[in-house]
Order: C-alpha cells, then structure tokens, then sequence
C-alpha cells in the first residue's frame, strides 16, 4: 500500500543546513590559495555542495540541485586535479556562492527565480578555461580502459605502470564502477579502468603510446597534455557585486526562526527538569501531610531547593538561546574581500573571540552595525597602498575584529590602522551644518563623537559603499536599542577603534529597583554609574527650568523621573532623595528619585507586544509580589532629554 509522505516538513532544515554549507563554502574559497592549493579545502568546500545537491534532489528543488551539479562537477576537476586553482576560478565559484544563495532565498519565500542570471552563471562555470594543477609544469594525462578479457590475453597492466613510474611522477587512479556484483564477477576478467597523470618532462606521447602497443585493439586509451599553453585566454569581466548589494546579503539577515542546539545542553535541561519533578513531589508530600513534624522548616528547605532548581532551569534555558558569535563574524571575510578589490586596496582582516556566545536575538541585531563598521574601516579608514607608503606604512591595511565575554556583557572591539579621524575636517564640517557653534570649544573625544551625529558625513564623494551621510548614527541607535553603546578611540594617521558593550541576552536583565512615589521601576545595572546622596550647592539651573549636577567635574542633566512618568510624589527636594547617574555611550544623567531598593535579575517582558511603544521605557517585568514593574530605557530618556522632548508620560 502506498503512503504519502509529506516532505516540507524538512524544507526549514533542509534550508538551514543549506545555509551553513554555503558559509562552509564561502569560508574555504577564501582561504584558497593559487600557489599552493589545499586538497583538504577543496574537498571541504566540494563536501558542502555536494549535501546542498543531495538535499535539494530530495525535496524537488530542480533548478538549485541542477545548478549545484553544475558546480559540484566543477570542484570534482579540481579534487583530481584535473583543474588548476586560479584566481579567476575563486572568483566564479565565489560568485556562484552568492547566486546558489539567491536561489536558495527564492525557494525558500517561493518567489520566482532570475532565469537569465541564474542560466549566464552556468555558462560561465561550464566554459570557464581549464589549466593543469600545476602552471608551471605540464603532465600527461592517460586515459586507459582495458577490455575485459585483457588478463586473458597473458597482459598485466601493472607492468605497463611501473614502467611509466620510471619515467617519473606517476599518479595513478583506479575506477571500480564496472566492477559486477560478486555473484556476477568472473575473477579471470577485468573491470577496472585507469586515470594516470604523468610529469611530462622529456616524455612524449610516442613514448607512452609504445608502453601500451602490447594491449592496442585490448583498450580504449587517451592521452592528453596538460598544462601547455600555446596562447593565453584572455580574462572574462565579470559584474563585480556591488558592497552592500541587498541581494547578495538578503538572505543572511534573514531571521531562522529555530537554531540548533547541542546535545549537551538537551540533556542538562532534561536532568533539571527531573529534578523540579522530585522536588514538586517532595511538596506536595509536605503540603498534604499536615501531621508531619517541623512542617514549616521542612517547607522552607524544600521552597530552597526549588528556588535553586528554577535558577538553575533558567540559567539553562538561556544557554540554549546562545550561540557563538561566529555566526556574524563568518560574513566579514568575503565583505572585506570584496570591497577592498573594487576600492583597490589591500586589506588584511584578523578575528579573535569567534566562540564567545551571545543570544540569538543579540546576534541577528548587531550584525548590520557591524557590517556598517567594518565598511567604513575599508572605504574612510584603510588607504590606498600607495598612499600608506608614502606615509611609511605597510601597503597592505589592518582590521582586528574581536569579542570577549566581560560579566553579563559582551565586548565587541573593530580597529584599524589607517588614517584615523581629522578633527579639523570633523569640526569644519560640524560648524557648517550648525552642529556647533562658532565660538564653541569641544575636547577631541567631543569632536570625534560628532559622526554619530545624523547625516553627518565628511566624505568627499558619494559612492555605492558609504558616504550619503547616513549611517553611523544608525549604528549607534541600534546599539543602544540593544541595551549596549559604542565607544570611539582614533588618532591621526594611527588608525580608529571601535569598542561595542552589549548585553549576552535581551530577554533577562540585571536590574537595580528604584521607587518613585508608590511606584517601582527597574534600573538596568549595566547603565549605572553610581548612587549618590545630591547637595543642594552642586545643583545649578539652566535657563530657568533645566537643572543639572556637578558630578567629578562635570555637569550632568537631572531628570525628574517623578515628572517625567507623571507620577504623584510628596517629595520634590533634591537633599531628600537620591540620584542615581547613568550613562549611555559618553552621555550621563541623573536620575532622581524617592528611594533605592534591591538589586535582582528580572525577565524582560515587552511593554510593545503588550501595550504600545513608550519613550523612556523599554519593557516590564513582574515581581515577587505579582506586581508589574517597569524597565527604565536609559538611553532613549536621556536622547530624549537633550533632544528637547520634554513629554510627560502617564503610566
């Protein structure tokens, strides 16, 4: 009887895998080298696509397992060095990369594919020149198939090899595909086939043909020169993907809606649950057993146990959300590749702290900052070679990417070493858009941080990778929307650094309460500074009604949380309350307030999804008496604050 089985079930694994082979891919062309090619790459690379092939075989993706073959066929040539490893050969399997990636996107949203892009790319992998493995040396290449009664004839072809071998630089393949299976198989006749490459030196192909004259009219043989060039090909052009084509990079900010989990951390959640088990049984035993001496200490040791389990449990949930950093690093070679061949630089790119984890959630949000970052590094911040020459510098740039885990926070750092910031440009610029005033001193750190200003942008011209005047203040807004900020170190000629604090998780905070008249709010603890008893001579007013605070030399805003969240308070004197300074990036405030309670770790829970936006906020929690408490956004409120929004918000 027949069963229909349902396949797209599998279509959502069967992309994801499809996605890691194409990173796998990515990662081992890029490490190719045309000098001296690693056999062990190529299979890793030919591996890869071979899987995609199979799996879209499976599940009816025609025209992606067809491609695939296209380019398996390809990689194949090169494992058998049948193909040489140049560096227009990289540069199509790359290309073919980002096309399989395309597809792969198209099947996957089901809209229709690009015919003509997809069909040109074959082509082009199908009539791409082939060269020997070797440039410099030529080898013949032999082809010999014996017929199956050769043995009977009373010849031995491993004669004729080992007189080939003394020739020199024998390599020898074996092919068993006619081999029958063995209650087929007479042992007097011969099913196999041959693939020799032989160091041409002072061979010639009368001298191998004469090795052979023994089994002429016995075989089917072939002999090819390889790696003689009587003219040179001359290059194809090929479009060059543009940095930043949204196409070539749709499909990896697409958001995966599962991720893969190690076993390991299956089989902790497993064991922690079995635990809760016993522990439930363990109350409920003492809840129904009211004759039970002690009770009410038994009770208490056993909400102990329960208490650590549940930690333990959520400690261990959260781990499974994690996953390493790697996963938006892998990007950055290709992106660095291809930007510095079309702005005719020579970039090198260096990645420490690939398997610091960090929450998917954190990871799919920093990846386009980061990208942006990176951009700047090689358009504004590399120079050309000759340029870095001249400035007794090495032709070829530096970019270090890193990441380290620092607490509950992760410490992403890119820097280079070109030419650094000009805080004369910067500031030139920033008075002639009425960023700053004329007459106004700023500190290096203060004129430097004026790129993340909106549209603020020195480029001299607009090009397709940066310039448009938009850009790093979106890097900082997203950043900061993380619960993060951005920190900027550079000196002239000496090259730029970026340093990037983030949350691990989005979904558990760190908090300091804080109560307001009878309300309570939650303090991100990565954003405080400290808490500090106010003096009343330490405050100055602003134009009559903005109140700031001498805090170590400098003058901070106070924000009235009790006015700003409109909530009754029989306490409006500074010298009665506290401030609590926090800071987002290089900006600090001070917040005012009532009291300052406990510190805990409290769940985030979407005040959007929930309610609507509210500025100030980022979301809510419930506390251990069921109350709802609100998570203060500290940077939004302090943007807000010097934005000049002073809106009151009724919660």
């Amino acid at each position: 009887m027949a069963v229909d089985f349902d396949l797209s079930q599998f279509h959502d694994l069967f992309f994801e895998e499809s996605a890691e082979g194409l990173t796998t891919m990515e990662s081992g062309l890029l490490n190719l080298r045309t000098d001296a090619p690693d056999l062990e790459v190529i299979n890793m690379v030919f591996r890869a696509a071979h899987s995609i092939k199979g799996g879209a075989g499976t599940f009816g993706f025609n025209e992606v397992a067809h491609f695939t073959h296209i380019l398996e066929t390809l990689l194949d040539e090169m494992r058998d060095r049948k193909r040489g490893v140049t560096q227009e050969l990289i540069d199509l399997l790359l290309e073919s990369v980002d096309g399989l990636r395309y597809m792969l996107d198209c099947s996957r949203s089901g809209r229709a594919m690009d015919m003509q892009r997809v069909r040109t790319l074959e082509q082009r992998l199908a009539t791409l020149p082939r060269e020997a493995h070797d440039e410099g040396e030529a080898r013949w290449q032999i082809k010999f198939i014996p017929r199956p009664h050769l043995l009977k004839t009373g010849n031995d072809p491993y004669r004729i090899f080992r007189e080939l071998q003394a020739a020199g630089g024998l390599t020898v393949r074996a092919n068993a595909q006619r081999v029958p299976d063995l209650a087929a198989l007479d042992p007097e006749e011969l099913h196999l086939d041959w693939e020799l490459y032989l160091k041409a030196g002072e061979t010639t192909e009368a001298s191998i043909r004469e090795l052979f004259a023994w089994v002429e009219g016995d075989c089917d043989l072939q002999i090819t020169l390889l790696g003689e060039r009587r003219h040179r090909v001359e290059r194809r052009k090929r479009r060059e993907p543009e940095a930043g084509e949204p196409e070539a990079e749709a499909s990896r900010a697409q958001e995966q809606a599962s991720i893969r989990v190690n076993i390991d951390k299956i089989d902790g959640l497993i064991n922690l649950v079995g635990e809760l088990v016993i522990t439930q049984s363990i109350l409920t035993r003492i809840a129904s057993d009211h004759a039970l001496e002690d009770r009410a200490e038994k009770l208490k040791w056993v909400v102990g146990i329960l208490e650590r389990n549940t930690n333990e449990l959520q400690d261990h949930a959260m781990r499974i959300r994690m996953l390493p950093i790697d996963y938006t690093f892998n990007r950055l070679p290709r992106l660095v590749r291809d930007l510095s061949r079309s702005l005719g630089k020579q970039v090198e790119l260096k990645i420490s702290g690939n398997s610091t984890e960090v929450d998917k959630t954190v990871l799919e949000k920093i990846s386009d900052p980061l990208v942006h970052l990176i951009r700047n590094a090689v358009d504004h911040g590399i120079e050309k070679p000759e340029a870095r020459l001249a400035a007794d510098k090495p032709a070829q740039g530096l970019i270090e990417v890193s990441a380290h885990q620092e607490g509950g926070n992760i410490i992403i750092r890119i820097s280079d070493d070109g030419a650094g910031l000009n805080p004369e440009r910067i500031l030139a610029k920033a008075r002639e858009h009425g960023l700053v005033a004329e007459n106004e001193e700023l500190t290096t750190a203060e004129i430097q941080n004026l790129i993340f200003q909106p549209g603020f942008s020195t480029a001299t011209e607009v090009s397709n990778i940066s310039g448009r005047g938009v850009g790093m203040d979106v890097v900082r807004r997203n950043i900061n929307d993380l619960g993060g900020h951005i920190e900027l170190a550079s000196e002239p000629g000496r090259g730029s650094t970026f340093n990037i604090k983030l949350p691990l998780t989005l979904a558990i905070l760190d908090g300091q309460l804080i109560r307001i008249g009878r309300e309570v709010f939650i303090v991100p603890l990565l954003n405080i500074v400290e808490s500090i008893q106010p003096r009343r001579s330490s405050v100055l007013e602003v134009t009559g009604k903005n109140e700031v605070y001498r805090f170590r030399d400098q003058y901070i805003p106070v924000i009235r949380l009790y006015q700003w969240f409109s909530i009754p308070s029989g306490n409006s004197e500074l010298e009665r309350g506290l401030l609590v300074v926090v800071e987002a990036g290089e900006q600090r405030a001070a917040l005012f307030v009532d009291e300052v309670l406990g510190q805990q770790q409290v769940v985030i829970k979407s005040l959007e999804a929930n309610y609507r936006q509210v500025g100030g906020l980022s979301g809510a929690t419930i506390l251990g008496d069921g109350t709802v408490a609100m998570i203060i956004d500290v940077p939004g409120l302090i943007q807000m604050i010097r934005a000049g929004k002073a809106v009151r918000i009724a919660v």
